[in-house]
């Protein structure tokens, strides 16, 4: 069973269509027990970094996910979901991350050229064999909805990149954590892929 985290974010159903599809039994629960007991647990969501950490405090949500994360349950941040695993954001400064992973979102750059919000399909560069992107095709496109990125502290974690006005960490893989700026959910077959992926870990 896949947990999803419930945090009253945005986006959540459309993963769980996504598992389902893939006919995995998932369910979207904020309870810790639930989600201590998972086989793997996706935290998804679209919104405001500072709002999500304020809701998952709130749920009592923050020391569950670390206690997750330390019982090596495969775990999967997506968009929102893995700007919190970090450990700060420009989007709410002075509000702390999840800090499960280090580094800092930082506002995407603009020069008046690039739509920001950066919404649409963007090609990948598989940065390193990673669990997610087994026979995933180098420059595979992928759905991006954001206006913040990644920038990861230690190189060795990331999996994949992308360019929009910066070179993007667009997804990082260390040990039992997995999180990806885009959406697997909405990415046509290569996104199934990635989620295939994740589940047969």
């Amino acid at each position: 069973m896949i947990a999803i985290i419930d945090y009253d974010a945005g986006n959540i159903k459309s993963v769980e269509k996504a598992l389902e599809y893939l006919g995995e039994e998932a369910v979207i629960t904020r309870d810790a027990e639930v989600l201590l007991q998972a086989d793997k647990v996706v935290l998804p969501g679209v919104g405001a970094f500072g709002d999500a950490m304020e809701k998952i405090r709130g749920y009592g949500l923050e020391e569950v996910i670390h206690a997750i994360v330390a019982k090596k349950t495969p775990f999967l941040g997506i968009c929102l979901g893995l700007q919190l695993l970090f450990e700060e954001s420009d989007e709410t400064p002075g509000v702390r991350g999840l800090g499960v992973l280090k580094g800092k979102i930082k506002k995407i750059p603009s020069d008046g050229n690039l739509k920001i919000p950066h919404m649409g399909w963007n090609s990948l560069h598989i940065a390193k064999d990673g669990k997610l992107f087994a026979g995933i095709k180098e420059n595979s496109y992928v759905y991006f909805v954001h206006s913040y990125y990644l920038e990861a502290e230690e190189e060795g974690i990331v999996a994949a990149t992308t360019q929009y006005g910066t070179l993007i960490h667009a997804a990082v893989e260390k040990e039992n954590v997995f999180a990806c700026q885009f959406h697997p959910e909405k990415s046509s077959d290569v996104g199934l892929t990635i989620l295939k992926n994740f589940i047969s870990l």
